[in-house]
Formats: structure tokens, sequence, C-alpha cells
């Protein structure tokens, strides 16, 4: 039985359904029910084999029936008893004819040939292989069909671009080792892909592949990847052995690393590494600048001595900012203000550092200044513009610049085939299958129609891909629409029993999960405020609420309020340090309490200084969030004032209490 039948027939209903309006908007809902008819279908694809004849027609008219379908293949593929062909392979190639460009048959593409290669079906694997959609693994395979196939002219050239892949390619050791036999994998092949593994510093991975070479070629790769799997014993080798020939990148890599992990003992040995290996000022300098860093991200005194070090020839952007910061940290303006002025000036240019060229100025002295550069970032809308319009007094507002919405333009885009299988795939909640379908469709608007998308995407709800779709399309400031508040009932529940205001509630929120319920981070973080399991049911036990289990957390009754006690409880924690216990939600309480410093600090000092990129920008943008939602809910500019209480030390009691804890 062709399995496949019903497709063209699924998709003209489609196009009809869409073209007369079957979309025509959230109060009517014509796919309600046959949606639930689907979902259960779905589910059950993947557990039982399904009779096609008994689908309703509404199912197959369904826009999300072509799933359907792609979910039996799969099923039907995986449970293959024989290699030969069958019929399983005549849907499938069905199918991926059919759908060939739509998102659905690139994924019964790559399952079908999946099964083609464990098959040894190569010919029409090679048949249907498209190398520029295809996944490391599939190139793999295809270059054991050709080999298979006897089609290996170029193939040399082909697998040697495979080969320098610098992670381990299973699929792939049957091309590697034809190219062994054919003498092909000459040592220089091989020392490209080992010198690859070192600079990704995978370094077991780098000796794993340097046995291919012979012993006197292996050996500098192999002192390097001895470096970086034990620094301290190869950098004291290097300082008993100054003849030791040693490749110098290898040498800057074990040192940075070095240097990262042990920054005491990087600075015991710096100077002994710099005479024993015979460094110059100028050769020396990455070497001061690699420990600047290092000392820098741990705020200690002593990384302004290394930077003095440093060539101007080895700062970039990055080791430019760090060593303003570690100048912001010591409290030494007038070097602050050097190190921004000698900035290219893209980056003097940013908002960040015409701030801190106004700190600077007006702790040297330079008010006038100083006061003109507040003034010029206060026309950015951000963390800076916050604590510019805190030092001048002056109550900060959003620069709100609507995007006009075309009516029209959305409902016609509304009614485009592929952004109805998004939105429904999204009702169905199948999220990444509606992230491809968005794309598909969002590829074909003309360029002059594409910020109408975001329009349609928060009229469905689907926040996150309106916010990710205006950030593609450089729309930031329509806050009314950018700044949905769609949980208030939880929001303000929440709010009431933690005594958090909603507005600081719905800043976490936006920027934890997007308003996405179903959000999963790759640590296990779930739900609207990415609680970790752990975390939910030790803060559900202090707050007195039900334990809850792994899939409550999706649920925003649960996720909210335990997401707000948890906050509470780090405010409380940190001494009612607002900032302090952001960074905490974010890196861990007892990250930011490492950070915290020895005496009182202005709290733009000690966010500029958190060493975690990601934690810094977190607690930034959850700042302007809250200005937003609170001017979203007055309609005034606000006072920002409060923002500037300094950071204060923690006490020992509360240090104590989080060694004890364990957070």
């Amino acid at each position: 039985m062709n399995r496949c039948r019903p497709l063209k027939s699924s998709l003209l209903a489609l196009t009809v359904l869409s073209l007369t309006g079957g979309m025509a908007h959230a109060a009517k809902d014509p796919f309600k029910n046959t949606r639930e008819v689907f979902k259960e279908a779905y589910t059950q694809a993947s557990t039982q084999q399904a009779d096609e004849k008994k689908d309703s027609e509404a199912l197959r008219s369904y826009p999300l029936y072509p799933y359907l379908q792609a979910a039996r293949i799969k099923r039907a593929l995986t449970q293959q008893t024989t290699n030969e062909l069958g019929p399983v392979d005549q849907s499938a190639e069905t199918f991926v004819s059919y759908y060939e460009r739509e998102p659905v048959g690139r994924d019964v593409r790559g399952a079908w040939l999946s099964s083609l290669a464990v098959r040894q079906q190569w010919q029409p694997f090679l048949q249907h292989y498209k190398d520029a959609s295809a996944s490391d693994s599939l190139r793999c395979q295809s270059f054991t069909a050709r080999i298979a196939l006897g089609q290996t002219q170029d193939l040399s050239l082909d697998i040697a671009r495979q080969w320098l892949t610098p992670v381990s390619l299973p699929d792939c050791e049957q091309a590697f080792a034809w190219m062994r036999a054919q003498n092909a994998l000459t040592p220089a092949l091989i020392e490209q892909r080992v010198r690859r593994a070192l600079e990704n510093n995978n370094p077991s991975f780098a000796k794993q592949i340097a046995t291919g070479l012979p012993a006197d070629r292996a050996a500098p790769l192999l002192r390097w990847a001895a470096l970086l799997e034990n620094p301290q014993k190869q950098i004291d080798a290097l300082i008993a052995s100054p003849a030791l020939e040693i490749d110098p990148k290898a040498q800057l890599a074990g040192w940075s690393r070095y240097a990262r992990i042990d920054r005491d003992g990087a600075m015991r040995r710096y100077e002994n590494f710099v005479r024993a290996r015979k460094l110059t000022a100028e050769t020396a300098s990455p070497y001061a600048l690699a420990l600047a860093l290092g000392l820098s991200w741990d705020r200690r005194s002593e990384a302004l001595d290394y930077f003095k070090r440093v060539q101007p020839k080895d700062f970039d952007d990055v080791a430019r900012e760090w060593h303003a910061r570690a100048a912001l940290w010591a409290g030494d303006w007038k070097l602050v203000s050097n190190i921004i002025a000698a900035m290219p000036d893209q980056q003097r240019a940013l908002a960040r550092w015409r701030y801190w060229a106004a700190r600077a100025s007006e702790k040297n002295g330079d008010s006038q200044l100083a006061r003109q550069l507040y003034e010029s970032v206060l026309v950015d809308d951000n963390f800076y513009s916050i604590m510019a319009g805190a030092r001048l007094d002056r109550p900060v507002a959003p620069h709100l610049e609507k995007l006009p919405l075309d009516q029209a333009q959305v409902e016609r885009m509304e009614q485009l085939p592929p952004m109805v299988r998004a939105r429904e795939l999204v009702l169905s909640d199948l999220r990444n299958q509606a992230n491809s379908e968005w794309s598909f469709g969002f590829e074909q608007l003309m360029e002059s129609a594409r910020s109408q998308a975001i329009h349609l995407a928060a009229r469905w709800g689907w926040y996150d891909q309106a916010i990710a779709t205006a950030s593609q399309q450089r729309v930031f400031n329509d806050y009314e629409l950018l700044y949905p508040q769609p949980y208030d009932t939880e929001v303000l529940s929440a709010a009431k029993l933690t005594g958090l205001s909603p507005q600081l509630i719905y800043s976490v929120m936006r920027q934890e999960s997007l308003y996405r319920r179903d959000a999963q981070s790759s640590a296990g973080a779930r739900g609207l405020l990415q609680m970790l399991p752990e975390t939910a049911r030790r803060t559900a036990s202090k707050w007195n609420k039900p334990r809850p289990s792994v899939d409550d957390l999706f649920n925003p009754v649960i996720n909210v309020p335990l997401g707000a006690a948890n906050l509470r409880g780090l405010v409380d924690r940190f001494g009612g340090q607002t900032i302090v216990a952001l960074a905490g939600y974010n890196a861990g309480p007892n990250a930011a309490a490492r950070w915290m410093p020895s005496e009182a600090l202005d709290p733009d000092i000690w966010v500029e200084n958190i060493p975690y990129n990601e934690t810094r920008n977190y607690v930034q943008r959850i700042l302007w969030h809250n200005v937003v939602f609170s001017w979203l809910k007055t309609g005034e500019p606000q006072k920002v004032d409060s923002w500037l209480v300094r950071i204060a030390p923690l006490s020992n009691s509360a240090m104590l209490g989080l060694a004890e804890e364990g957070t």
C-alpha cells in the first residue's frame, strides 16, 4: 500500500482553507477539534501502527496532516527488519519528492537517508542525498556510498575537507580508512587536524589522531597536548629546561591555560618563565596579557601591574575592556580616562564607554564634559542610560518607536500555508517544527513585508518568535508590542506572595524564557522563570508549597511563584541588594558571593566587573526591562536613583549561610 496517496489532496485542501480565510483570526478556530485529533494521532504515531484508511477526511485535510504522515514513516523506518528496500521506502521516496522544499520533507529525508545508510542501500541514498543541508554524519555516509559504488572522482578532496573537523567523526571512519589505503591521508593532513583539535582545546582527541604521525613529527604536538592537560608541570619543565624547543603557539596556549586555572601559581612563575624562555618585552607581552585578564576576572589589584607589561599591539577590544574594568575596580579614574581615549573610535562610541568616560570626567573634575557625555548616553535605551539618568538625577523614559501595523498585509501573511502550519504547530506543542516552518515562510516574504511578521507572531501570542523576529529586523523600541504581559494572574499572585514588584518578576521572565512556558535549558532549568528541579523543590519546602514534579515546572501557576520566591530568598540573603540577587539567580549565589567587594562599591562598577559576560548582560538587561515595564504601567518617566545604592560586603553570617546551603 502506498501510504502517501493522500498527500496531494491534503496540500490542496490546505491551500483552499488558507485562501478562503481558514486562519482568519484568533476569534475563530476552525481547526480546534481536528487539532486535538491530530495531537492524539501524532502521539500514537511513535508507539503504535496506524491504519491510515481510518483517518477522517477532516484529519486528512488538516494543515498538519503531512506531519502525521512523516511521523508514521519515520516510525516505520525504525522498524525495518530487513536490509532490502520495501513499501516504507516507497512511501518515504514519494513523501520526500512531493515535499522536497518544505521542512517536513527535509526532516523525512534525513531520517530516510539514515535508514538507507544503516541498510547500505547506497544507490537510493546518493540519489536523494543533498550535501548543502547534510549533517556531518550524513556527509560521512555519502563518502561510504561513493566508495561502495565506485564513484570516487575527487572523493579524496571531499574527504580531506571533512577530515579537518577537530572532533571525532565515527561515521567517517570507513572513508578515512579508504583515504589511508589510497595513501591520501598524508602526514600534513594528520598534523593539520591535530593542530585544529589543540586549538579547540581538545588535547585527548589530538593525541589520538597524532598516533598516525611519525614519532619526530608527533612529539611537539604531544608536548602541546601535555601543556593543556597539565600546564603547571609542563611550565615548570620549560623553566627547568631553557633549551627545550617548543612551538611558540603551544607555549602560549599552555601558559594561557595555566593563567586561567591558577593565577597565583602563574604570578609566582612569571619572571622565571620569562627569563628561562628568553622572552623580550615584546615577546613576553601576550603572556602578561593572559595573566592580566585572569587577574582582572578575579578583580585582583595585580591585574593592572600585568596590563602595564602588555604592548599596544596586543590589546584587542576584549583586552581593552578588561583593562578599563580593572582600573574601575581600583578606582584609578585617570587611567580609566586614558584607556577609553586609546580605544578605536567604534569601541569608544559605544554607550558603555561613553558612560564610563563621563564617570571618569566627573571624577577627574571636568563636570561640563561629564554632563555632555551623560546626555549623549540618555538617547540610548539600555542599562547605561539608566545609570546616566541616575547620575543626572533625571527620570528615564524609553524612546518609543511604534512599528506601524499594516492590517491587510498581516492578514495576507497569516493565510500563507507555511504560516498556517507554523501556528498550528505552536498550538500542538511542536515548537521546533514550528520554528522551522516560520523560517521557511519568512524567507518567502518580500523584504518590505518582513517586519509585519512581528505583528503576526505577537497576535498569535508567540512572543518569543515576535521578539526574535524583531531583533532580526532591528526593531527594538516598540515597547508596547515587544513587552507583553500575558501572565498577569500568576505574576500578581507571585508578587503578593513575595513582596517583589510585578515589573521585576516580568523582567526576569522576559530575560529567562521570552515567555515560553515550555522553555528548557541545557542545564535542565524549566519554565517561565527557568527553575532547576532541585532549586524548585528546596524553594517549595521553604515557602510551604507542594513539592513540584519536573513537569510541574512547565505550569505557570507553579513555576512563577516558585521562581519569584527563589529570587526573594536571594534578595534577603544578599542583604536586600537586588542587583546582586539577580546575578545570583543567573550564575548561582555562590558565584555572586565570590564577586562581592571587600568594602562598599558603586553598583555600576560592581556590575561592570561581573566576570561572566552572560551574567553581566543578564543583570543589565533586567534592570532595563524593569524600567520599561514600570513605564508601561504608569506612562511616566521612571526615577532610577534607587539603583545607585552602593553594593555592600556580605556579613560573615550571610557568607556562612551560603556556604552551609551549598547552593
